[in-house]
């Protein structure tokens, strides 16, 4: 017994738009079922009596259109396998355009033994490319406004984005696409294109779209493709371009004359920039800042580029590859419960990845891997941090108070002595020391620094604004009156 399933398309909607051989097959059709009755096809079929078999009461008992789809397709198998009658199903335009039913009855047909044939039919992306003016050749992108996010756009091209059913979907597609577009910038919203009497085509600003009426199964948006800076300036490709073109022959004379080295001390100096708009928890600051950070690996990686070595697309890619494997708890199937369990499975990725690459036995010591340039007290904290995990600790806080006190009980003695050289030594010894304490009361050495120093920065400013109250300067007060207002100043 042969069971079979042949899948028409309806066409975008008017029924002239039908093709004959889908017309035929209607006709002809023993057993006929459609995704939906909400479809201008069906006034045909019911004025010439044929019957069939909707989906649409499915609609209404599943929460979720993927839950619809499993059914009808699940629905469409059994039904076929109960009779060697051949099965007709009809979807609205085309059957490989947006019709997720057809795509599951592709992949479930062969296992259930059911033959399955898809007959193609006009496509509502037809119809948008006749209605709206739009060339592929500019290049288009189709999308689901149910699984839209904001990463698959590209302003460069023309999108069309199909199933927005209703105002909900919308919203949410403007919240995508407003990630991406200025709020103004408009779009068009498009009923039952090409369906006499039926169509609309209403141009409306993106802040609005959710507010136009009529969305329904015809309804689709198109987003035109822009050139205006004002939407490329928020895309990836639009810097990449840009620093590309400042580095170019025809670009800006001191970017083409940069070179690693000269603009290595920039690196530093966004950084502590950003790390200071940070500190200050300044929103306005850190976005401006954090841009500069990236400007710097633009710059760089261009220059490698340049030189055939990588591009920054290279870097993303290694960078997205490190972040998958190194977190098998949501990428893998390795769990972690809490941050300490995240953490550990970190590290034994990052172990496994250098033993894979072959850098594990590139390094002679445990203490490898630490930046040369990295500030002393970050690095003190990195190395002590590098031997605990082999052992080269102690057990508890205790015998780490006795170390600070046995190393500043040394620096006293050096300074009793007066001597430069070991005085330095010993004062080194006493920060190392400390560093430690750092560790075992979770406080990072150079945060709780930084915190000191703006704490310090604070009250001096206090001593400051009290000597102009009192029409002073330091030259005017003594070390007393300071110690006084700095203990005021404690107290604010």
């Amino acid at each position: 017994m042969t069971h079979s399933i042949t899948v028409v398309g309806l066409g975008s909607g008017d029924p002239d738009q039908l093709t004959l051989g889908v017309w035929r097959r209607l006709q002809e059709a023993k057993r006929l079922y459609v995704r939906t009755e909400h479809h201008p096809v069906m006034a045909l079929l019911h004025e010439r009596e044929i019957p069939f078999q909707s989906f649409d009461s499915l609609y209404e008992q599943y929460d979720s259109f993927p839950d619809v789809y499993d059914a009808i397709a699940d629905t469409l198998i059994r039904e076929a396998g109960v009779s060697d009658m051949p099965l007709l199903y009809g979807v609205p335009g085309h059957p490989s355009v947006a019709e997720r039913t057809v795509q599951l009855l592709r992949e479930r047909c062969p296992e259930a033994g059911v033959e399955l044939e898809v007959i193609g039919g006009e496509s509502f992306i037809d119809q948008a490319f006749l209605r709206l003016g739009i060339d592929p050749i500019d290049g288009f992108a189709l999308l689901d406004a149910a699984e839209l996010q904001p990463y698959m756009l590209q302003p460069r091209v023309h999108t069309l984005i199909g199933q927005v059913y209703d105002a909900f979907t919308a919203s949410d597609v403007k919240l995508a696409l407003m990630e991406r577009y200025p709020d103004d910038f408009e779009v068009y919203v498009c009923h039952a294109l090409g369906v006499t009497g039926e169509e609309q085509i209403t141009k409306v600003p993106l802040y609005e779209l959710d507010r136009a009426e009529g969305y329904g199964n015809l309804s689709l948006i198109w987003v035109p493709r822009s050139t205006d800076d004002v939407v490329l300036n928020r895309s990836f490709d639009r810097l990449h371009e840009i620093v590309a073109i400042l580095r170019s022959p025809e670009g800006c004379p001191w970017d083409r004359e940069q070179t690693h080295q000269s603009i290595r001390k920039n690196f530093i100096e966004e950084l502590y920039e950003a790390l200071e708009a940070i500190d200050q928890d300044d929103p306005d600051g850190m976005r401006e800042e954090f841009g500069d950070v990236i400007l710097q690996v633009m710059l760089h990686s261009q220059m490698e580029e340049e030189t055939g070595a990588f591009s920054v697309y290279d870097v993303i890619e290694t960078l997205n590859e490190k972040l998958l494997f190194r977190h098998p708890h949501v990428f893998g199937d390795k769990g972690a419960n809490n941050a300490d369990e995240a953490l550990g499975n970190w590290e034994q990725m990052k172990a496994e990845e250098k033993k894979r690459n072959g850098t594990d036995q590139v390094r002679k010591s445990q203490l490898d891997g630490i930046p040369k340039d990295l500030p002393a007290l970050m690095k003190a904290y990195a190395i002590q941090k590098k031997a605990a995990k082999v052992g080269f600790d102690w057990d508890e806080l205790g015998p780490v108070l006795e170390k600070v006190e046995e190393e500043l009980s040394e620096l006293k003695q050096a300074i009793a002595e007066k001597d430069a050289d070991e005085q330095a030594a010993e004062f080194g010894d006493l920060l190392f020391a400390a560093v430690n304490i750092s560790r075992f009361i979770k406080a990072d050495p150079e945060e709780a620094l930084s915190r000191t120093n703006d704490k310090f920065k604070k009250r001096f400013s206090y001593i400051e604004e009290q000597l102009r109250i009192n029409g002073k300067t330091f030259d005017q007060t003594d070390l007393t009156e300071m110690d006084r207002w700095w203990e005021e100043a404690k107290r604010q």
